[in-house]
């Protein structure tokens, strides 16, 4: 299998599981009738999967199959990873209070925003702080960001409404007229 069939494997397992944490999430959070609580288990899941799965590749297993270089346990890296992890635990919890907030249907709107935003912040981000750009990208790829902005201006404008139930006529009683008069 080709490098970047894997990688599409990959991007397809993420786009599987992100597409569905905003609906899973937003359940949790009806049925537990608390954000922080939906939210505490959130966490727990972060913490079975994202520590106890290196932990046992890296301690039990003594393979980590992503080492590139020397691995280390250094001050400076874990501090970035720890800002990473904070930054995706603060999104997670801002999307369980933007969809409790918007109410019944908001995770149909919510998640749309939150993923098309995302990949713009990331670009900004990415080119400008993270790893400056020599050269920038070609104006098509501002084009494809400003069409990914569009698309989530066009979710909010057009986003599903439960209409409210036409307001039954008011009956206009006449007088009744009586033939004799």
């Amino acid at each position: 299998m080709s490098k970047w069939m894997i990688v599409l494997l990959f991007v397809a397992g993420a786009a599987l599981s992100w597409g569905n944490y905003v609906p899973l999430v937003h359940i949790a959070a009806q049925k537990l009738h608390s954000n922080l609580r939906a939210f505490l288990f959130v966490g727990v899941a972060y913490f079975l999967v994202a520590v106890l799965i290196p932990c046992f590749f890296i301690f039990v297993l003594g393979k980590d199959p992503t080492v590139r270089g020397v691995p280390n346990f250094d001050s400076g890296p874990i501090m970035w990873g720890i800002l990473a992890g904070t930054a995706g635990a603060l999104g997670a919890l801002f999307v369980i209070f933007a969809v409790t907030t918007g109410g019944k249907g908001a995770a149909i709107y919510v998640a749309p925003l939150v993923f098309a935003g995302a990949p713009i912040v990331n670009t900004l981000a990415t080119i400008t702080l993270y790893h400056p750009a020599k050269t920038l990208p070609d104006m098509r790829f501002f084009l494809g960001l400003v069409l990914a902005a569009a698309g989530a201006a066009m979710v909010m404008i057009y986003k599903p409404v439960d209409q409210p139930h036409a307001v039954p006529p008011v009956a206009i009683e006449e007088p009744a007229v009586n033939p004799t008069q």
